[in-house]
Order: structure tokens, then C-alpha cells, then sequence
């Protein structure tokens, strides 16, 4: 039986992740801040999901992780879908600096973890995590949420160099889903919106093929293919919003 690890499993994609997960046959490691939402998604298997109270802010989080993954018995998917994003035009520090702890020390954190695992154990391994299209362009609207998000990006494809110059059996899918009608958009009103359950779907389907990159879904490739065509000095002159 196959084990999963999903940080952020209390809401949102990670949530909905874990569950097709489950009815697909996995053990789920379900990892989050909020504990009562652990406990409704272990209610729903009590035999096939394990759960841990993590915050990827704090530095113990990897042991936790490790806990987690000790009372699952091992893990073969590290899926981590834990991130936040506001607009910030007025540049609040406070915000872009709780966005970059996040999305920048937490997201590498936890990672580097599941990939010393993986590594130490000596077992094949899938790391899969949840960025945005918005690390493909920047966008002046949320400052720190682009920026992380490219971050991601390009620190996902360096552990894939990396793991191929160890010669370490781990893949690595880099998630890059549109606007998901999640908390993370809040009350915004946001064009072309997917719900989590049907992202969910999506990107389920694209751990299965081994995908490296996958955007979610066509109508955002598109999106993206297209505002890649636009040249640096006319995009920073867009009132992209």
C-alpha cells in the first residue's frame, strides 16, 4: 500500500488532494495547523489516515514531519499544498514578510526534509508541491506572493538537477493551479475560477502520469502560454490586477 504525506491537508486542494488520495487506496500522513480538521479527515478512514499538527513555520516542523511519517511507516508522496497570498499595493511589511516565512522558509523546510528522507532512506520517492501560475510573471498587485511562487519554481528544478546528480530515484511535480476558489482568495473577485474539488482531480491525474511541471488546467496554460509572449517592458506596464 502506497503512503502520502499532504501538508496543508486541512483545507483547500490539500484536503481535497488527500481524500482522492484515500479513495484511491493510499495511507494518508495528513499534516496542518488546525487540529479539529485532522480530526474530521481521520474520522473518514480511522485505520488509513495518521495526522500531525504542524506549522511549517516553526523550526520543529521536520521532526513532526518525521513523527508523521514513522506512524504512517514510511512515505512515498511528499505532496505540500501549505502556502498564503494576499494583494498588497500599499506594500504592508508585515504581510509580505508573513507571506515570504510561508511560502519561502516554510516551503523550503518542509521540502528539504522530504528530500533527506527519501535520500537516507534509499527508497524511490515523489516530491509534489503546490505553486502558481503567478511565479511565471510578476505581478505588482501581490508583490511577495509572485516572488515566492518563482521561488518555488526554480527551487523545485534545482532539486531535480540535484537528486539526478546524487543519482537518487525522487521525481518531482511542480503544481502551478490558476485562481482556486479557495480561502486563499478570500472575497476577491477572481475570473476563470476552479473549484478545489475538480483541481484536485486534475492534479491527481497529473502525480499518476509523472508530470514535471503541470499547470491546472487548459485554460490557465493557455493563460500562461500567452502572457509569456509579452515583452518584460510592456508587462510592467500593464495595470494587471
Amino acid at each position: 500500500m502506497k503512503r502520502a504525506v499532504v501538508i496543508g491537508a486541512t483545507s483547500g486542494i490539500g484536503r481535497e488532494v488527500a481524500k482522492l488520495l484515500l479513495a484511491d487506496g493510499w495511507m494518508i500522513g495528513a499534516a496542518g495547523r488546525r487540529m479539529a480538521e485532522l480530526e474530521s479527515l481521520k474520522a473518514m478512514a480511522p485505520d488509513k489516515v495518521m495526522i500531525q499538527q504542524l506549522d511549517v513555520t516553526d523550526e520543529e516542523a521536520p521532526a513532526l514531519l518525521q513523527q508523521l511519517i514513522d506512524s504512517l511507516g514510511g512515505m512515498d508522496l511528499y505532496f505540500h499544498s501549505s502556502g498564503i497570498g494576499n494583494q498588497n499595493p500599499t506594500l504592508d511589511v508585515a504581510i509580505e514578510m508573513r507571506t515570504m516565512q510561508t511560502n519561502g522558509d516554510g516551503f523550503m523546510r518542509m521540502v528539504t526534509a522530504a528530500f533527506h528522507y527519501f535520500k537516507e532512506s534509499k527508497r524511490e520517492g515523489h516530491i509534489a508541491v503546490i505553486s502558481s501560475i503567478a511565479g511565471t510573471r510578476g505581478l505588482g498587485i501581490a508583490p511577495a506572493y509572485s516572488a515566492t511562487k518563482a521561488f518555488q519554481n526554480t527551487y523545485i528544478q534545482c532539486l531535480t538537477q540535484l537528486a539526478r546528480m546524487q543519482h537518487l530515484p525522487i521525481r518531482f511535480t511542480d503544481i502551478r493551479p490558476g485562481f482556486v476558489r479557495t480561502a486563499l482568495l478570500k472575497a476577491g473577485n477572481y475570473p476563470m475560477q476552479l473549484t478545489p474539488e475538480y483541481a484536485a482531480k486534475k492534479i491527481v491525474k497529473a502525480l499518476k502520469r509523472g508530470k514535471r511541471i503541470a499547470i491546472i488546467d487548459w485554460k490557465y496554460r493557455l493563460l500562461v502560454g500567452f502572457w509569456r509572449l509579452i515583452p518584460r517592458w510592456i508587462w510592467e506596464r500593464l495595470p494587471v490586477k
